[in-house]
């Protein structure tokens, strides 16, 4: 990793450098975003919930190492429009408790926001910003939150935001699902997080140029790998993985395309989606869009009947891989992911089903594949760190003839979305085989009847390479080490190469009475945000499909 600037001060945040909880002795360490009121200036920000209709009074807890705030609210949408601008005086640092990351920040109201009767529903972003400050430095903080629509617009498409997978990777306060400071924990982990704190810096707003998940370019040769984005966090005071999860990264670029294409969109969060069995109901397609990895075992029920009664659902999304627990009315996620069998309090239970691990654990028994097509687990890596770093970034097309690449130009065997690196970071794939030159579904992994491979590149669940390389791989091969562990095998040489295979792919499929097309890739919108021909091509395709009316995509 880069260093810090030569004062030692991380521009932008407090960024603290402390020694993880859970790892053997030695120099690894790990930031993570825990305030202090001598800090630099920052502002902080949670609300009471994620959504919000309006008349709704929206509850902001506010904390800032600058007394005197401006504060301003926007839907970001494909135009940006300012819908509410306030002076924020004597605003308190408010404390910080050693265990918010799972407990919850406990903070005092600073303001409300009654959301107004006439307002466009969307994605609303909250900034603060210092108002003796130049105008072009950078706000203090961001927060974020929908409005939904009063009622369903009969028009519209349903996006549903991916924030059980903000939250997941989500490490203010300390920890995250993934690495932190919690006690006794492999990495520092911790399995319980609270709904009731600030976004890490980077998941909601980013200026422009921050590097994604994905390597900018193509190794020409090997070389120990790279992880720009961590690089630039260190370096500007963002969260170690401000680009693998939220609002900034992914789910913009889908509703922002949309919308400048004349489409509708309503915004539900995952949260709402868990709550309201009904809540997809009146929409004729719903879009789950970028790195979407954390459901409830009750989101995908409710996705399931919307499906089989009719509806449609288009996933231009990846990481399709564990399940969770929302506790708390909602406040606590839970998710004990790959200690869940010896960790998880309903392991060996009558409730061994809500298990908070992979859908493919036995003990879960609910393969991923039956909601969307395709799982995380026969997925996995591409163009990432040491994961298949020179792979083509892009799908092959093995079936032209699809109704959703009508218009696209592509024939057998032709490449798609590489130029845009579409095919990277997390991809979902299946269990297939060849016959005549065509990928089929082999059924061992629960793929639907009637679901066809319409396009797919390979991907790895192991980085690889030269020796003298490996003590810089950020996660190694733990993924395939966990796939042979879930299967019951000895993890050894030969099944750590066979664990490790995977692919990402497109495929579509009927059930009931409804449909499901799934583009298998965490990327997909950087095809949308760049303006790629082919990738513009078939969302546009699946969107008039699925929509049967309506603003041409």
């Amino acid at each position: 990793m880069s260093s810090p600037t030569a004062d030692g001060a991380r521009p932008g945040g407090d960024l603290v450098p402390e020694q993880v909880s859970g790892l053997p002795p030695g120099p690894r360490r790990v930031w993570v975003e825990v305030p202090r009121p001598e800090g630099h200036p920052s502002a902080w920000c949670y609300s009471d919930r994620r959504s919000y209709r309006p008349g709704d009074v929206v509850a902001l807890h506010v904390s800032a190492t600058r007394s005197d705030l401006e504060m301003r609210i926007y839907r970001d949408g494909a135009h940006e429009e300012t819908v509410h601008t306030e002076r924020l005086t004597s605003v308190d640092f408010q404390p910080v408790p050693a265990d918010a990351y799972q407990s919850g920040c406990g903070w005092a109201v600073t303001t409300t926001w009654t959301v107004p009767a006439r307002v466009d529903p969307g994605p609303y972003l909250v900034e603060f910003r210092d108002p003796s400050a130049p105008a072009t430095d950078r706000p203090l903080g961001h927060h974020f939150l929908v409005v939904r629509a009063p009622s369903p617009r009969p028009d519209a498409l349903v996006q549903v935001l991916a924030t059980c997978t903000w939250s997941a990777y989500d490490d203010w306060g300390g920890a995250n699902h993934y690495f932190g400071l919690h006690p006794g924990t492999a990495r520092g982990r911790s399995p319980v997080l609270s709904s009731q704190r600030p976004w890490a810096r980077g998941q909601v707003w980013l200026p422009e140029g921050a590097p994604r998940m994905v390597g900018g370019t193509r190794p020409r040769g090997p070389r120990p790998p790279r992880y720009e984005f961590a690089e630039w966090a260190y370096l500007h005071g963002y969260a170690k993985y401000y680009a693998a999860s939220g609002w900034a990264t992914y789910e913009r670029h889908f509703f922002r395309w949309a919308e400048a294409r004349g489409h509708q969109v309503d915004l539900l969060v995952q949260e709402d989606l868990h709550a309201d069995p009904a809540a997809l109901t009146p929409y004729r397609c719903a879009v789950f869009a970028g790195h979407d990895e954390y459901w409830t075992a009750r989101m995908r029920d409710h996705v399931d009947r919307y499906v089989e009664g009719g509806g449609r659902v288009a996933r231009f999304a990846g990481n399709f891989m564990w399940q969770i627990r929302l506790e708390d009315d909602g406040a606590s996620q839970v998710a004990y992911k790959y200690d869940a069998s010896r960790r998880d309090p309903v392991a060996g239970t009558a409730a061994h089903h809500l298990l908070t691990g992979a859908w493919e654990d036995p003990e879960v028994g609910n393969p991923g594949a039956t909601t969307f097509g395709v799982n995380a687990l026969r997925g996995m890596y591409a163009g990432f760190g040491a994961f298949a770093p020179r792979s083509s970034r892009g799908y092959t097309v093995f079936r032209p003839e699809h109704w959703s690449l009508e218009g696209a130009g592509l024939g057998y065997a032709d490449t798609f979305g590489d130029e845009a690196a579409v095919f990277s970071y997390e991809v979902d794939g299946l269990d297939y085989e060849f016959r005549d030159g065509l990928p089929y579904p082999s059924g061992t992994d629960g793929a639907p009847a009637g679901l066809e491979i319409v396009a797919m590149n390979w991907s790895t669940a192991a980085e690889d390479g030269r020796a003298v390389d490996r003590s810089h791989f950020m996660l190694g091969d733990g993924d395939a080490r966990y796939r042979a562990d879930i299967a019951g095998e000895p993890y050894t040489e030969r099944n750590r190469r066979r664990f490790a295979r995977g692919a990402g792919m497109v495929v579509s499929f009927p059930r009931g009475a409804g449909e499901v097309f799934t583009a298998g890739t965490c990327e997909w919108v950087n095809g949308l945000r760049t303006g790629d021909h082919a990738v513009s091509t078939v969302t546009g395709n699946v969107l008039r499909r699925f929509l049967g009316a309506g603003a041409d995509g």
